[in-house]
């Protein structure tokens, strides 16, 4: 496991230092952090030009470099959103397309796909391995449902959206770069039977993998260390984020349409939840993860500028260094034959 590492959107904005991508990398080097997750967006780095420009891409790579980081992930979230957007939504994610198509919500789709395969050719000049995004829903608005769902409907959703990510699959696998979709509410791929649907739908497409961050599976009540068990395999990438749910007798996991302060489930900044991040690292020692641990900044309470601060100690004294022995090798004697028969009690 690398890191600390920190993803910078939560944090961007108009004033230093967070009003470029360089002033926020020695922000988050003086905070102890030695990665950053890089947002695609255009006010940070230019996604098209790196796609294209190798040099562009050593620019940014030697201007991260000198604080003595490195870019963990690109990220492509709102990109991925609108690849697949039910038109209910479209007026609350408008925001997220370019100007010059974000009035014409069926031309969303092919903006999406050529920014997502510009992130997966960018990634490759950047010498990165895995990318972080959005799979975008088309049945979300059917997860409840009422009256109930008519049968194929399900079957006919990840068809769909395994057509618009097959191309782009296949473009970062030639590019040898893992896609990583964030395991999210309000995404078709919101926990793990949603993911071996999507998964089954684009044939085990290599390149088809898991952002894994548990704040989204405490909410939903999931069992967020088992996950690591069924698909420790297809998980490349990891936000460090806590959560915590406390029931209550007037509403439950849908939240009574309260703010994020009042609501039973809420982020919350690590350490200050419920999350068992000590199992979460250990689980990952144990399968070997070989990707970063990003904390991803989300609380209702806390200021962003303490929870970043707080956040590259607590995942540097989470990160386990793997061992490479045994703990009772000192007892220990050479294997033989006879002896081992001796031992059972046979001749």
């Amino acid at each position: 496991m690398k890191g600390p590492a920190i993803f910078l959107a939560q944090f961007a904005g108009s004033k230093a230092p967070f009003n470029s991508l360089e002033n926020m990398a020695k922000w988050a080097a003086d905070l102890g952090y030695v990665g950053i997750q890089v947002p695609t967006d255009p006010a940070l780095f230019d996604l098209v030009l790196a796609a294209d420009s190798q040099d562009y891409c050593d620019e940014i790579a030697g201007t991260i470099g000198q604080y003595g980081l490195e870019i963990t992930e690109l990220s492509t979230h709102l990109q991925g959103q609108l690849l697949a957007v039910h038109p209910a939504y479209e007026a609350m994610f408008a925001g997220f397309a370019a100007p010059e198509v974000r009035d014409d919500p069926a031309k969303w789709p092919q903006w999406a796909t050529s920014q997502l395969i510009a992130a997966a050719k960018a990634s490759q000049r950047l010498g990165l391995t895995a990318h972080a995004t959005f799979s975008g829903a088309l049945l979300w608005h059917t997860m409840y449902p009422w009256p109930q769902r008519s049968a194929g409907l399900v079957e006919e959703g990840f068809k769909e959206l395994a057509r618009r990510w097959q191309p782009i699959l296949d473009v970062f696998d030639e590019n040898g770069v893992a896609c990583c979709y964030e395991i999210h509410p309000g995404e078709d791929l919101h926990d793990g039977v949603s993911f071996e649907r999507f998964l089954a739908a684009v044939d085990n497409h290599p390149a088809a993998n898991i952002l894994y961050d548990p704040s989204h599976f405490l909410l939903q009540q999931l069992d967020y260390v088992q996950f690591i068990e069924h698909y420790h395999e297809r998980i490349k990438a990891f936000h460090v984020k806590d959560a915590e749910f406390r029931a209550n007798g007037r509403s439950g996991i849908y939240g009574g349409y309260q703010s994020w302060i009042d609501r039973p489930g809420r982020f919350r900044s690590p350490g200050d939840g419920q999350i068992d991040f000590k199992q979460i690292f250990s689980k990952f020692a144990q399968y070997d993860y070989q990707g970063w641990a990003v904390l991803e900044w989300e609380c209702c309470l806390k200021h962003p500028e303490d929870g970043a601060r707080e956040g590259a100690l607590f995942i540097r004294d989470h990160m386990i260094r793997v061992t490479d022995k045994a703990f009772d090798d000192f007892a220990g004697s050479q294997g033989d034959a006879d002896r081992n028969k001796k031992i059972l009690g046979i001749e």
